[in-house]
């Protein structure tokens, strides 16, 4: 790691986003506490995860990437298990309840889905009601109706007040969740704000896309508007340009010309496009 400063505001969502192999995971061990780092401090909630190690696992709860329990552990003996370990746990039926698993207390982990494992996990990480929540990699895996069902639990989670601390590489769901994210690659800090304002500040181009049975209506289209590109492949044509007014000036003019479209959709850049446009668009391993 080289330079990574952050700063993580109290109630918020906050992620660490970057490709395979960028730094996510040690950095969040390094905040945790599970890593040493070679230089640098570290404060979380006034502490330093080494030196207080003690006092602060019991204020921060922590889901691991890769977790695993004994496969013929039950829910309720995982839960009972981590209620040992603290002085003070919450009520752990409601906590099974809200995170639906109170018809699973008695199955073993090994027959639950990859959902109910995660929620599982989410369940003894908040078990002790910790001020800080650390999620590497919640959801990777997991199909699309689960992994919408645990995006729900987290939002819920910052809405109690809590902190979230959370690493992801599915920019779709750093862009739903998160109020802010930091960017990292090769270990080094590259981008760091909202993702909407990274989006205007890194990508603020809009595209039209529409179909007309002219060949030329591209053309037409960029010789009058403030068009940074304009492509005409068959009857589709891609119009690409700068300014919150883009698509309107568009519209107007394709009505005053009289234009006939068959069809017509706007493609307003992502937090992906962010993403790729400041690490590269290479595969990683």
């Amino acid at each position: 790691m080289d330079d990574v400063s952050l700063e993580i505001h109290k109630g918020e969502i906050f992620g660490l986003i970057g490709p395979n192999g960028a730094g996510k995971t040690t950095t969040m061990e390094c905040v945790e506490g599970l890593r040493k780092s070679d230089r640098g401090t570290i404060s979380v909630l006034g502490l330093d995860p080494r030196r207080d190690a003690s006092a602060l696992q019991l204020r921060i709860g922590v889901q691991h990437q890769e977790a695993q329990l004994q496969k013929r552990i039950k829910v309720w003996e995982a839960v009972d298990l981590w209620s040992s370990l603290y002085p003070r746990v919450v009520d752990t039926e409601a906590l099974l309840a809200r995170l639906g698993l109170e018809g699973k207390r008695n199955a073993k982990f090994m027959t639950l889905s990859g959902g109910q494992k995660q929620r599982l996990f989410i369940a003894l990480a908040m078990i002790h009601d910790p001020e800080v929540l650390f999620l590497d990699e919640l959801t990777t895996g997991l199909d699309p109706q689960a992994r919408r069902a645990i995006w729900g639990l987290v939002t819920g989670i910052r809405e109690r007040g809590k902190t979230v601390f959370l690493t992801t590489h599915l920019m779709e769901e750093a862009e739903r969740l998160c109020d802010r994210v930091a960017i990292i690659d090769h270990g080094r800090l590259v981008e760091v704000g909202a993702p909407a304002d990274l989006v205007e500040k890194h990508c603020p181009e809009r595209s039209v896309v529409f179909t007309s049975e002219g060949t030329d209506a591209a053309e037409r289209l960029a010789g009058v508007l403030a068009v940074s590109s304009a492509v005409s492949e068959g009857r589709t044509h891609t119009l690409r340009g700068e300014g919150d007014d883009f698509v309107t000036q568009v519209i107007k003019f394709i009505a005053h010309e009289d234009i006939q479209v068959t069809g017509f959709r706007t493609e307003v850049p992502t937090l992906e496009d962010v993403f790729l446009k400041l690490t590269g668009h290479g595969v990683r391993d």
